[in-house]
């Protein structure tokens, strides 16, 4: 199933606060990804997350973003 994402919001520890249509809304902890995508140390480029048009996604440019449904399977529901 389809999870579209309606907003994203980065938060001081290095996670995001994902909205989802329907109203779940989860954090997702990005640390673990840092080694793989080191541009996330970088606070202005972490702070620049956007949710990909069409929802399908968060991405921060070309090279770095993640599935909606990474982020829902693998958040904490708030």
């Amino acid at each position: 199933m389809f999870h579209k994402i309606e907003n994203v919001q980065p938060l001081a520890d290095y996670s995001v606060m994902v909205w989802f249509a329907g109203g779940t809304v989860k954090i997702y902890d990005l640390k673990p990804l840092m080694e793989e995508i080191p541009a996330l140390r970088d606070p202005s480029f972490y702070r620049s997350v956007k949710a990909d048009t069409g929802g399908y996604g968060i991405v921060w440019n070309n090279d770095a973003d993640l599935s909606s449904e990474e982020l829902f399977e693998n958040g904490k529901t708030v």
